[in-house]
């Protein structure tokens, strides 16, 4: 066989490891976990009452999945997240490239973003009760505003980054505005804003817990409060579990399309 042959081949046995490897390497950290949690109860360390073994949470998770209760709380969580995620980035982006492109908004706007971004969300939810009440718009209102901020402001620096030589480059071979906009603003600012969309993920995710935790009968967070309030612990952890696997999920989907937006950028190099 050529020696071309086989090193291709080499190469390709190589390629098909490391996914394997990396996989492994990233579980460690985990299963180290899984397996202090499911032994610190079983040994007597800590209290199973206040954390019980892994295994009771699991099987907790289970018996709330075989009813549907699980379920319930996820699409209502992942609908309050959702809407309020989308509306939030639609606003962000737009008011980003805006304040970003044109000085003079940015300087209009400059303390309202300091006072709107420095101000503790959770701390507003209270304005967003007394003005929508308690149900659905209070809690959809409290996470766009938590989540418009990390977008808003990636958005602009990233507007506010752009390499002013391409921009007038464009412009002396006549390019057009939305020909300048499509293919050279929003390209070159595009791997901001998705940062920028994973940290407005997480932050709608986390507001959705405590906003859940207040005039609502469905949801993750609702769940969570229900059962510490009748310690009924397994169930309580399940729902932490569950929301930190949907984070988990959300955050690899937006990792997997930065990638795939940005695949022209340099790759750095790993040891």
């Amino acid at each position: 066989m050529p020696e071309n042959s086989l090193l291709s081949i080499d190469k390709i046995q190589t390629s098909k490891k490391k996914p394997l490897v990396s996989a492994f390497e990233k579980s460690i950290a985990i299963i180290v976990f899984v397996l202090l949690w499911e032994a610190l109860p079983d040994l007597g360390l800590v209290d199973p009452f206040l954390l019980p073994p892994f295994s009771a949470v699991v099987e907790s998770l289970v018996k709330l999945s075989v009813t549907g209760e699980m379920f319930r709380h996820i699409g209502s969580s992942l609908q309050r997240s959702g809407i309020g995620f989308l509306v939030a980035v639609i606003f962000s982006v737009f008011t980003g490239f805006i304040m970003g492109w044109y000085k003079r908004v940015e300087r209009i706007m400059e303390l309202v973003l300091e006072a709107g971004r420095n101000t503790s969300t959770l701390a507003l939810y209270p304005v967003f009760i007394l003005i929508f009440g308690l149900g659905e718009l209070s809690k959809v209102a409290i996470i766009v505003w938590g989540a418009t901020w990390p977008t808003l402001l990636n958005t602009i620096n990233g507007v506010k980054n752009v390499d002013p030589q391409l921009v007038k480059l464009a412009r002396s071979m006549g390019i057009s505005k939305p020909g300048l906009f499509f293919k050279v603003l929003f390209p070159m600012a595009l791997p901001s804003i998705v940062a920028g969309l994973r940290l407005s993920a997480a932050t709608a995710l986390l507001i959705l817990v405590a906003s859940e935790m207040l005039g609502a009968n469905r949801g993750l967070g609702f769940m969570i409060f229900y059962y510490q309030e009748r310690y009924a612990i397994p169930e309580m952890y399940g729902g932490i579990i569950t929301i930190a696997v949907i984070g988990a999920i959300v955050n690899f989907l937006l990792v997997r399309l930065e990638r795939r937006v940005t695949f022209w950028k340099e790759k750095p190099i790993k040891a």
